[in-house]
């Protein structure tokens, strides 16, 4: 209405749908009340024998069926916008009497109680008017042909003043065309107020507690990231630092020792000696850098970093995984949630035989980590897959453990990429 010239906008489809937003909520209206009065007057008269306080139940709830109508009813005049989400939690596998008892401690349910009250009384008598003037205007504009219809009797439409011809009757088809613009822009108006508390009642809020849980889970996301972060730069400072001094140590040795020759052997084994356990501290660097984050997983994705772990495990591991490149939280979380779980394969399983297995769909990830051990595996014994579980917990995700006494283990992890 504020965008679209006059003539653009009562020319477009915008009348038609505000008439039959703001008209449609007058039968839908009355029936809300009907079956409102209805249901409290019953509880009412009942409740001395029990079957009253069903009814009552009932009458509180009502507003539920009436609240996803309405949503669905929005898309008369918001046909672009997207649909309003229900503010209901969602129960799964929930009996009747959780239902009801969750519904009934939802704020939802008694602002869309609200909503249908004063669909019952204020929209739907908003809407009966809209219909009437709408009946009257119409009326207007076909006076002539009625005037032409029912000649040679006597129309009067205003009293006291015949219309002797359909021609005489123009004035008030065009008194009734301006009826219908001045209604266009009335039934917007009332659509934009009926719109306004629909989205104010219906659509889901934050409470308060949901405000602080999301907080909550988006400061352990920034702890996580910064720590992420850290690691990552003691990687880079152990390997452009700490290796490097390393390698030109034994350089340094080597080189000593070529110096030295033959003539103090004595010396010369000390030199080789020394030069070995350089290399020997090199090695275990190299490892110590390669499990902080290995640059596999940065330049090539989870599927090759999990096979080159596979590759080094001392038992052997069949890896099935079939993935494209995933959010880095995503992919270093899933890493050393595998490498965890071969770890704990090797050391307290006694298995000879893993299987990794991992794919994407509906925008999730999921790996199963199963291996042929003596099973019996316990979070609560120190073998870190409660840190694994919390860790997967700040990205939404899930770890699932079935482990039976004998076997097999099977570990099944969950990560929704959208988190």
């Amino acid at each position: 209405m504020r965008r679209e010239p006059p003539h653009r906008f009562l020319l477009s489809s915008w009348p038609l749908r505000c008439w039959s937003y703001v008209c449609g909520g007058a039968p839908l209206g009355l029936a809300v009340l009907l079956v409102m009065l209805v249901l409290v007057a019953g509880g009412l008269l009942l409740s001395a024998v029990g079957a009253g306080l069903v009814l009552l139940t009932a009458a509180a709830l009502f507003g539920l069926p009436v609240g996803r109508l309405e949503r669905r009813r929005l898309r008369l005049v918001e046909p672009k916008a997207p649909p309003l989400a229900n503010p209901h939690r969602r129960l799964q596998n929930a009996g009747i009497r959780a239902r009801l008892r969750t519904r009934w401690r939802e704020r939802a349910t008694w602002r869309e109680l609200g909503y249908a009250w004063l669909l019952a009384l204020v929209f739907s008598t908003a809407g009966l008017g809209m219909a009437l003037l709408l009946l009257f205007a119409c009326v207007l504009i076909a006076s002539p042909v009625v005037v032409w219809a029912l000649a040679p009797e006597t129309v009067m439409i205003i009293p006291g003043q015949a219309v002797p011809h359909p021609a005489a009757a123009l004035p008030f088809t065009a008194a009734g065309l301006l009826v219908l613009a001045l209604l266009a822009y009335t039934a917007g108006l009332l659509a934009g107020a009926q719109v306004r508390t629909a989205h104010f009642l219906l659509a889901p809020r934050e409470e308060p507690l949901t405000r602080h849980v999301v907080e909550l889970t988006r400061s352990r996301a920034r702890l996580v990231d910064a720590f992420e972060a850290e690691r990552r730069r003691i990687e880079r400072d152990l390997h452009d630092g700490a290796q490097q001094q390393l390698v030109a140590l034994t350089m340094t040795l080597g080189l000593a020792e070529l110096e030295l020759g033959d003539g103090n052997p004595a010396a010369a084994e000390l030199l080789a000696r020394g030069r070995g356990e350089a290399r020997r501290a090199l090695d275990q660097l190299r490892d110590l850098v390669r499990g902080i984050h290995p640059q596999v997983l940065t330049d090539h994705g989870l599927a090759a970093a999990v096979t080159e772990v596979a590759l080094r495990h001392p038992v052997p591991v069949t890896v099935d995984v079939d993935l494209p490149r995933l959010p880095d939280a995503v992919e270093t979380t899933a890493y050393f949630t595998v490498t965890e779980a071969l770890t704990n394969a090797a050391k307290h399983s006694g298995a000879t035989d893993v299987q990794v297995w991992g794919r994407l769909r509906d925008e999730r990830l999921t790996l199963k980590i199963t291996d042929d051990g003596r099973g019996g595996a316990d979070p609560a014994q120190g073998t870190g897959l409660t840190g694994l579980a919390d860790r997967l917990a700040i990205l939404r995700g899930r770890l699932t453990v079935s482990s039976p006494a004998g076997g097999p283990t099977e570990l099944t992890v969950e990560v929704p990429c959208s988190a």
